[in-house]
């Protein structure tokens, strides 16, 4: 069924309003699904057909964003050479941030997670994806204004990251500072800008992550009633 509200068309939604326990079961599934989810530096090589890198993307692209905007676009890359390349790129300014950029508290903070600035990963891993923002659209050589596109598009990121580990597959949010090189090997537009990049694999076979709790709900939440 469609209405026209305020001069535009508008569908009827089919919302599925379940049950209370069924909302209980789902809500925990999900929860203990997700506190699963590890970072990931450690990839293997096998291959992952096109199809489920596609329908990640998809559900990534089902978020919110200001107005309606959709100021996003997901860069897909399989090409070796190009891993190659956004390796090169991303292990020089790594290693530019570790020797000068960073502080000496942010590496020891870095310290637990294991980190540096090699990542070889970016050309083990079968699929890289680099996610731009749009500052802007162009329509018939018209600037469109998009809005609120930092928090649109970082929306889209945990809708993607989400998507990633109920997929069965493992990531890690890289941001190689500054990330301008990605424009220049993905060769995009002049209204995009890299926010996040994200390498999508099977871990290895024999991988450790850093032993790590998370904080618990009183710390992170406050509820009133």
């Amino acid at each position: 069924m469609e209405k026209v509200i305020k001069g535009h068309p508008h569908i009827q939604l089919k919302f599925d309003n379940a049950a209370i326990e069924t909302l209980k079961v789902r809500s925990e599934e999900f929860y203990l699904s997700m506190n699963k989810r590890r970072s990931v530096r450690e990839f293997s090589s096998k291959p992952i057909p096109k199809e489920i890198i596609e329908n990640i993307v998809k559900t990534a692209a089902t978020a919110p964003s200001g107005a309606h905007k959709q100021p996003w676009t997901f860069c897909v890359i399989s090409n070796p050479d190009l891993k190659k390349k956004i390796r090169k790129a991303a292990e020089k300014e790594e290693y530019e941030s570790y020797q000068n950029r960073m502080s000496d508290q942010w590496i020891k903070d870095l310290e637990p997670i294991g980190t540096d600035w090699e990542k070889p990963f970016l050309e083990t891993v079968p699929y890289i994806v680099v996610v731009f923002k749009k500052i802007y659209d162009e329509e018939e050589g018209q600037k469109k204004t998009n809005y609120y596109v930092n928090e649109s598009v970082g929306i889209a990121c945990g809708f993607l990251i989400s998507a990633i580990h109920q997929a069965g597959l493992a990531t890690l949010t890289h941001t190689p500072s500054p990330m301008n090189f990605l424009s220049e090997i993905l060769e995009r537009p002049k209204n995009e800008r890299p926010f996040l990049l994200l390498p999508v694999g099977y871990p290895a076979e024999e991988t450790y992550v850093p032993k790590l709790d998370r904080k618990g709900l009183n710390e992170i939440a406050e509820f009133y009633s």
